[in-house]
């Protein structure tokens, strides 16, 4: 299905990971697509060849979303086009500190790198390509899209630290004021994942460690599953595409239930 074809899209934090599942599924769709890294080029070039090879356009921008040159780069690739349809501000960081209750391990500087990449650098790339994707709408008459990657830490204070926690939530309240300020020309959406297989957490553990922490996951989620990068995505197309024309202002939980709290095995 190629319901994406003759859009342009940016996807931050793109390299590796559900930014990289991403910019496929889109590339998959249609779409010509711009690839960011911060440090990660190498997997950035490989990913943008994975998204020629599917007959569309790719651009790499190795650019930090947290300082404001760096969005500015990404804003200048995109203007090549004249136009963007759509914004996915994936890139994020956190500090892993995972007993909320040691209020020692976290510094206040490890608050301010979050917040800079989680919220500010979302907001920033936002603020920068706005002109672009209000050129998109005008042109199209349908509404541009911003779709930001949050977690279900913003919404149940779980996850992988304090710091990261708050930086979702800060990101959720920030989504629904942009969904109201920006529209009509631009939609907000955010999802809100859980678990992902991705090397986020496969580089906290060896094999066996992480191969356990699958199954503590599958064992608390309702629907007995834990998330690859490519089961969000599809969710993310789905906020990006015209079967959510109507949709502003949404944080989807896309968790397999775990935002439900523990959830028991039961009997047959």
């Amino acid at each position: 299905m190629k319901d994406m074809q003759g859009r342009r899209a940016a996807v931050t934090g793109s390299a590796t990971g559900l930014g990289r599942a991403i910019a496929l599924k889109l590339a998959e769709r249609g779409a010509d697509v711009i690839v960011n890294c911060a440090r990660s080029l190498d997997e950035a070039e490989r990913t943008a060849d994975e998204i020629r090879a599917l007959g569309v356009e790719a651009r790499v921008v190795q650019a930090d979303v947290a300082s404001e040159e760096g969005c500015a780069a990404l804003a200048r690739a995109a203007a090549d086009w004249g136009a963007l349809d759509m914004l996915v501000n994936n890139a994020g960081i956190t500090r892993h500190a995972p007993d909320h209750g040691d209020m020692d391990a976290l510094s206040a500087q490890d608050f301010l790198d979050v917040y800079a990449v989680n919220v500010v650098g979302a907001f920033m790339a936002t603020r920068a390509m706005r002109p672009l994707l209000e050129a998109a709408a005008a042109a199209s008459g349908r509404a541009s899209a911003v779709l930001n990657t949050s977690s279900i830490a913003g919404v149940t204070g779980i996850g992988s630290s304090v710091a990261y926690a708050a930086s979702k939530g800060a990101l959720n309240t920030m989504t629904l004021s942009l969904a109201r300020a920006l529209a009509p020309s631009i939609r907000v959406n955010a999802i809100c994942p859980g678990f992902i297989g991705t090397r986020w957490f496969r580089k906290l553990m060896d094999d066996d460690a992480y191969a356990r922490q699958v199954e503590q996951v599958k064992a608390r989620t309702p629907l007995r599953a834990a998330s690859e990068a490519e089961d969000i995505a599809d969710a993310a197309l789905f906020l990006l595409s015209d079967a959510a024309r109507h949709v502003t202002g949404e944080l989807l939980s896309v968790d397999a239930g775990l935002h439900l709290g523990f959830a028991p095995l039961k009997a047959r």
